[in-house]
């Protein structure tokens, strides 16, 4: 029996792994929370946003997010902008979710770094106990920055290191190497945090080898590059690492000119762990389960593939075992009932 492919991706359990919580200011909170705040915006109106999400590159996209993080002011903006997303999250089958904030773009403006985390915790709390859906959450550093700014944003977040899960890299890649934060991602290590870093998007493969191997992350987001060194493919698989691609992303930012020259497809058959994630997913058109079916479409991933990729999520979360294991058992239950009779 033929499983439909929409209605199979809408109730599978599944974890998402990249994505930042500004980028998820849809614009009629943007809209709502300029006005809370008396924040000027530059487009009149809600479609002048939506037109605006037209980008040619990774910095054209970063002129606009950073634009749009000004409207977030207090921690109760935080706290919506937070919410919201796991909300909508939690309607995709999302069980867990491995956020990304950017507290450097906020501080920077004069935004307290306590008003940004405690909004943020807040929301995800609430979340939890109102939805089920767990969360963690990751502090990025900006590559554009000096390493000592991301060295003072670890030490300014020491009070909510229970509450932190690791810290990542994001930014624009060209000219910002992964070495340039070799200290920054080792006094993370040393702390007990789990550690990410955007690379391979815009980057090349040496930028994804310089961060297995020195920086020592645990996950490489994005990591589409890496197919341009067949020995780092290989160190990747064999390595286990996983690789959190954002198919409709790489569209908006012309990594690929079209859907069915992305290369996940690729990724899953040179065995590499590949999760699918959404990015910024207010800018670039779609939410985790709107990338699933993207892929599906343009790729030809069957069911087979779709499953993959959900457990693979699971495995390449930052959960506990146990956790893992009981999200892969309803995985399992979910795919078994959708073939029963």
């Amino acid at each position: 029996m033929a499983l439909d492919a929409a209605r199979y991706v809408a109730g599978l359990p599944k974890a998402e792994l990249h994505m930042h919580i500004e980028g998820s200011i849809e614009p009629e909170l943007m809209f709502e929370l300029a006005a809370r705040n008396g924040v000027p915006l530059r487009w009149k109106t809600v479609e002048e946003v939506r037109q605006a999400y037209r980008f040619h590159n990774l910095q054209s996209f970063l002129d606009l997010y950073y634009d749009g993080c000004r409207v977030l002011v207090t921690e109760r903006d935080f706290h919506d902008v937070t919410r919201a997303y796991l909300r909508r999250a939690h309607a995709d089958r999302v069980r867990h979710a491995e956020m990304f904030i950017g507290p450097q773009g906020h501080t920077r403006r004069g935004v307290a770094l306590e008003t940004v985390l405690e909004g943020v915790l807040a929301a995800m709390d609430a979340a939890e106990r109102e939805d089920g859906i767990t969360s963690g959450l990751l502090l990025g550093a900006q590559r554009h920055l000096p390493e000592e700014d991301a060295l003072a944003m670890l030490e300014a977040a020491e009070p909510w290191r229970d509450r932190i899960l690791g810290y990542g890299l994001g930014g624009a890649e060209v000219g910002n190497p992964p070495s340039k934060f070799a200290r920054f991602f080792a006094a993370c290590r040393e702390r007990g945090f789990r550690v990410t870093a955007h690379a391979g998007e815009e980057g090349p493969a040496s930028y994804v080898r310089e961060s297995v191997e020195l920086l020592q992350v645990d996950r490489i987001d994005h990591g589409n590059s890496c197919l341009d060194d067949p020995a780092l493919v290989a160190e990747l698989a064999a390595r286990g690492t996983p690789l959190t691609v954002c198919p409709l992303s790489n569209l908006r930012l012309r990594v690929v000119e079209d859907m069915t020259r992305h290369p996940l497809a690729t990724m899953l058959r040179a065995g590499l762990n590949a999760t699918v994630n959404s990015d910024d997913p207010s800018y670039f058109g779609g939410y985790v389960n709107d990338n699933y079916l993207a892929c599906h479409e343009a790729l030809g991933l069957d069911i087979d593939d779709l499953t993959l990729l959900a457990r693979n999520s699971i495995r390449a979360s930052f959960l506990p075992a146990e956790r893992q294991a009981a999200l892969l058992a309803d995985i399992d239950a979910w795919r078994a009932a959708a073939e029963a009779p």
